[in-house]
């Protein structure tokens, strides 16, 4: 039999294996169960793929991502293994045939998501194949303390029954010591070995920083890393002004955020791992097989989801073992910001039910009937009709689906798109001829960059909304644009299906539900409680602040996250003394801004700026016509 070593020389070029790799592949290989908990970048799909090539059979892998999944298996095909991602993208009609091609073409691996797993042609032909080991990616979605928790990861158990000799690798990225141990149970392993490679990073410094001016602390970063550099943003629209503002300042970023078409993600990720554009400034849509060695800081501009959700992120800096930096901006207003998103995204019960009531009434659907139908759903027109916030019940849609009492399909986020390809002369020339057209045009040329340069998404109710147009007669407009070639325009006559899957029975089929979801929203508030708190407290190593969190016992300070740096500086300003240097700065250099100062000071940022606000109040000192500061006489 070859051995792990060689294959792992013969397919991906290395010669030694990462630790604990080598021991995890020696578990699965002796048919031990066994739990991976290995950091962003650790390595994980290696511990299911090698012990899968080394010996006959195939490895059924149950992965929630259908972006990972495709991923994988174009990785795996480069390398000339044979491997296929059973996605909704398939029909039944097509199940047979990839099946007999499974059973029959020596194929090595097979990705699944937990709900195709489920239905009943796919679990009876999943008997039939000769699985000779079940991998559970992002595992941390079978627990409810897990910060992706999916209730149809807990069906996964069934593979058990099915194959109670094959065993079980259950692989994640971030778990707390409760996550571990309900993975263990929910999936039921026996006495499983467990792998836990520790979070701390030696090459790697959390930073915390007060920052009022964002983009000008964004530029003290890059200009002290100078490097490739990952921008977190919160908003699609934010990628899109932020990445302008750098480039503007000379600085060479490109965006990313999941609302760009196919080819243009393509086009962005591929300017970036190049470093044609080094700076991508981004939405957490941006994390996916990203796998670049050299990059030097990863900035949060927004506060994070979760610190499972940075740690991820933050872990995409410093791959090459080099001095890396992960750097949280934040201000008293992201803390307010944050809380204030928690509470308007977050569902009650009596919300739930209110959504699910209406949702069944808009499509007439009976009490006591199960409507099998597929329907098309425009969640804007959904909560317009019903004075509905559209966060909050998108969440509901989430939630009901997660519960299993709806189907929402996978493409909700499908956009349509506009493309002008006329020339700019030839667009003037055209609402100058056609001047009720002009508003219209003008909007979208001002809100949506580069619609010259190919296919861009819009959002069609925020067009109307903002224009003040009715939206049929907005979509009669557009098509007449196009009818004019003017523009090429694509229209998603739907944002999303949904299909019911239990009978309507309006409370009573929310009740059983609640406990769990009410449990679930605790969780909720638990975590951004738990991320506030690592980011308002400077008294702390960040390090040990991250590694108590997930359960790590050897703490010890890093020297050089923010905090260690505060406590190392020992300044030679206290705050009583502030105020006396700075007047003695702006006496040699006559005018001098806020910025300049607090650079120039060895002090915290917040205690220059009081002193600043204690100066101009007793009229030491004033503002100039250029925002410096100066003595009054």
């Amino acid at each position: 039999m070859i051995s792990p070593k060689e294959i792992l020389t013969r397919y991906w070029g290395y010669s030694t294996f990462r630790a604990p790799q080598e021991a995890i592949i020696s578990s699965v290989l002796n048919q031990k169960d066994t739990i991976a908990l290995l950091p962003t970048g650790g390595g994980k799909s290696i511990c299911f793929q090698i012990p899968t090539l080394v010996q006959d059979g195939l490895c059924l892998v149950v992965s929630p991502l259908i972006a990972l999944m495709n991923d994988q298996v174009q990785q795996l095909k480069d390398r000339n293994i044979k491997a296929l991602a059973l996605t909704s993208k398939i029909s039944q009609n097509e199940l047979p045939t990839i099946f007999d091609n499974l059973q029959f073409g020596n194929y090595k691996f097979l990705y699944i998501s937990p709900e195709k797993l489920q239905t009943t042609i796919v679990q009876e032909r999943i008997r039939n194949l000769n699985i000779q080991l079940i991998a559970v990616d992002e595992a941390h979605c079978i627990s409810e303390w897990g910060h992706d928790f999916r209730p149809s990861y807990l069906q996964i158990h069934n593979l058990r029954d099915h194959f109670p000799k094959i065993p079980i690798i259950a692989l994640t990225g971030s778990a707390t010591t409760k996550v571990l141990e309900d993975i263990s149970v929910q999936l039921k392993l026996n006495e499983p070995d467990i792998y836990r490679k520790s979070f701390a990073r030696d090459n790697l410094a959390f930073r915390v920083v007060e920052a009022e001016d964002k983009l000008f602390k964004v530029e003290q970063v890059l200009k002290r890393t100078n490097g490739v550099t990952i921008i977190y943003v919160n908003t699609r629209r934010k990628t899109i002004e932020l990445s302008d503002q750098l480039n503007t300042l000379g600085y060479t970023s490109t965006y990313y955020h999941g609302g760009l078409l196919y080819d243009e993600k393509i086009k962005q990720f591929e300017n970036w791992i190049t470093e044609k554009t080094p700076i991508i400034v981004a939405t957490n849509a941006f994390g996916m097989g990203i796998d670049k060695p050299n990059v030097r800081v990863v900035i949060h501009y927004d506060v994070p989801n979760s610190i499972e959700n940075y740690m991820q992120e933050a872990g995409r800096a410093g791959r090459d073992g080099k001095k890396a930096y992960s750097v949280i901006l934040k201000n008293d207003s992201d803390i307010y910001q944050t809380k204030e998103r928690f509470q308007k995204s977050i569902p009650t019960i009596d919300f739930i039910k209110k959504v699910y009531l209406q949702l069944n009434q808009f499509y007439r659907i009976a009490y006591g009937e199960l409507q099998e139908e597929t329907f098309d759903f425009n969640l804007s027109e959904f909560c317009n009709l019903y004075k509905f916030p559209v966060v909050l019940t998108y969440n509901v849609l989430k939630t009901l689906h997660k519960d299993g009492i709806i189907l929402l399909d996978e493409n909700f986020d499908r956009k349509s798109t506009i493309h002008f390809i006329g020339t700019n002369k030839q667009v003037f020339d055209y609402y100058e001829r056609k001047p009720s057209f002009e508003k219209l045009i003008k909007l979208i040329l001002r809100t949506y960059g580069g619609v010259f340069e190919g296919p861009k998404p819009i959002n069609l109710n925020y067009i109307a909304k903002t224009i003040g147009m009715p939206f049929s007669t907005l979509i009669g407009q557009l098509k007449q644009f196009e009818k004019d070639e003017i523009i090429a325009f694509y229209h998603a006559n739907s944002n999303a299906q949904i299909r019911f899957l239990v009978p309507r029975e309006d409370n009573r089929t929310i009740n059983p539900f609640s406990r769990g979801i009410e449990k679930r929203n605790n969780l909720k508030l638990h975590k951004m409680k738990a991320l506030i708190d690592f980011i308002q407290n400077d008294t702390i190593c960040r390090n040990i602040q991250l590694l108590h969190y997930f359960n790590e016992t050897n703490l010890e300070k890093c020297g050089h996250c923010d905090v260690c740096q505060e406590s190392n500086k020992h300044p030679n300003v206290s705050a009583e003394n502030i105020p006396d240097l700075i007047l003695t700065l702006l006496s040699q250099k006559k005018e001098v801004s806020s910025k300049e100062l607090v650079l120039q000071i060895n002090a915290k940022e917040q205690d220059v700026i009081f002193s600043l606000q204690l100066l101009v109040e007793k009229n030491r000192i004033g503002l100039t016509s250029q925002n410096k500061f100066r003595i009054l006489e």
